[in-house]
């Protein structure tokens, strides 16, 4: 279980300091707590929050450890063209 997945936040809990996280592509829950997580200040989690991280196999289950926050990719698109309302008048 080598390399890092891409996955987003099931839940988590700042008051517990735990959660769980789901690989894309997968259904396994994975242990996630906060000491694992990569980042300055105060570390949480949101649900749905796209994430990078490895898993190891912890006592009762995998655990996805060095946690961190991906930005959701938006693909590049143009820029909306605008609505011209032509008044076109027809004879």
């Amino acid at each position: 279980m080598s390399g890092s997945k891409i996955g987003k936040v099931k839940w988590f809990n700042n008051a517990k300091g735990y959660g769980f996280i789901i690989e894309d592509g997968k259904d396994e829950d994975l242990f996630a707590h906060y000491s694992a997580i990569q980042m300055e200040g105060y570390k949480t989690l949101k649900a749905g929050q796209p994430v990078r991280f490895d898993i190891i196999q912890g006592p009762k289950g995998k655990h996805a450890i060095k946690i961190d926050t991906v930005k959701a990719e938006t693909p590049e698109t143009p820029a909306a063209p605008h609505a011209h309302n032509e008044n076109r008048q027809t004879a």
